[in-house]
């Protein structure tokens, strides 16, 4: 299973490499109108729009492929077994085992400045 993980992800990284390469390879589509005009040289290794059509396929292919790979990687990132060494199940940090201990109150009045304030009773009118 784990080989089969490790050849899916390389195909991914190499799907994604040559479709970052190919699309960097591609002309804009404003690089067609300076060629319209004279101002560019119009052919290429594939001719005057051969080329546009073989790279923008590969991509399109590269991409179909990226996406596949992808979608099996999370396929089969959702299958490993329940009963894996996760760190957060390890820890009892996060899960209390008992109850925490009672709130003892009487040592507040010790600390300096700590002085409960009663309230001072309404002044009843005569």
């Amino acid at each position: 299973m784990n080989a089969m993980i490790t050849v899916i992800l390389a195909v991914q990284m190499l799907s994604a490499l040559a479709m970052i390469g190919l699309i960097l390879v591609q002309h804009g589509k404003g690089a067609d109108m300076g060629a319209a005009f004279g101002s560019g040289s119009s052919g290429s290794l594939f001719g005057a729009s051969g080329g546009a059509n073989f790279l923008s396929r590969t991509t399109a292919v590269l991409a179909a492929v990226f996406f596949v790979s992808t979608l099996m990687l999370a396929y089969f990132g959702n299958l490993r077994p329940s009963s894996s060494n996760s760190v957060l199940e390890g820890s009892s940090v996060l899960v209390p085992t008992s109850k925490p201990a009672p709130v003892d109150n009487s040592t507040a009045s010790q600390i300096p400045g700590n002085v409960p304030v009663t309230p001072a009773a309404p002044a009843i009118p005569k």
